[in-house]
């Protein structure tokens, strides 16, 4: 083994032991610099595994950083996430687990899998469901939850849960006729409804989602917050097994 290979891996060593007394490469002339690199070039080429698990190591580090980070989010933002006083909250209201999900009607995933969420909190049966409108995939998604939300405040909670499930199964433009259409499917005040929907009432709900999400670096939808736990997007475990896991650490 050659003096710069091994000081490759006593640099590298270091490095992953103890980052204070990392080798120092500054102390090198040009040429000892360049027969390193060299040293380290063919030490990888003839060891690629050695990149996937490096890759591998950095990737689980940054995972485990972004989760301790989501944890801090969720308890400073806790009031605003489970008690905000105007999102609409469904399934058990007085369960021993809150989840909350940002939602956009327009966004594809959301839809695919709004009924596997109400399926869920309606198997466990003791979970408080909130709902927060996140628009953020244009003027529709804009359009769409200023309608659900105008229906919330002004027809209550029942009619706002007809809604958005008509919002998530709706496959036509987002347009007022559409939305007056679907007023009157679910039997409320369609003039009152539209009337209501630039009101200051609403642009506060949607102000206050919106600061709470770029608060907490929300970025897309569906985003999840069950328990203390943060979950940007679906879970690959599904819903119904990722709230199984967060109770069994309860």
């Amino acid at each position: 083994m050659t003096r710069l290979t091994a000081a490759f891996f006593l640099g590298t060593s270091l490095a992953l032991s103890a980052p204070a007394m990392a080798f120092d490469i500054s102390a090198m002339t040009d040429d000892e610099k360049a027969a390193f690199g060299e040293a380290v070039r063919d030490y990888l080429m003839e060891n690629p595994q050695v990149l996937i698990e490096s890759i591998n190591v950095l990737e689980n580090r940054q995972a485990q950083d972004a989760a301790q980070t989501d944890l801090q989010l969720v308890e400073a933002n806790s009031d605003a996430l489970f008690d905000d006083g105007h999102s609409w909250v469904g399934g058990n209201p007085d369960g021993d687990l809150t989840m909350v999900e940002f939602i956009d009607y327009r966004c594809g995933v959301c839809r695919q899998f709004n009924a596997e969420v109400h399926d869920a909190v309606e198997e466990d049966g003791n979970i408080r469901l909130i709902l927060k409108e996140f628009p953020i995939l244009g003027e529709e998604s804009v359009l769409s939850s200023r309608f659900a939300i105008s229906v919330h405040q002004i027809a209550g909670d029942e009619a706002y849960e007809k809604a958005h499930d008509a919002l998530m199964a709706l496959r036509t433009p987002a347009t007022d006729e559409s939305l007056r259409g679907i007023a009157e499917e679910i039997g409320v005040d369609a003039d009152a409804i539209m009337a209501h929907m630039d009101t200051d009432a609403v642009n506060m709900v949607l102000q206050k989602n919106h600061e709470l999400g770029q608060t907490m670096a929300i970025q897309g939808t569906p985003t999840f917050v069950i328990g203390d736990q943060m979950l940007r997007g679906v879970p690959r475990a599904g819903v119904a097994q990722t709230i199984a896991q967060i109770r069994e650490s309860m």
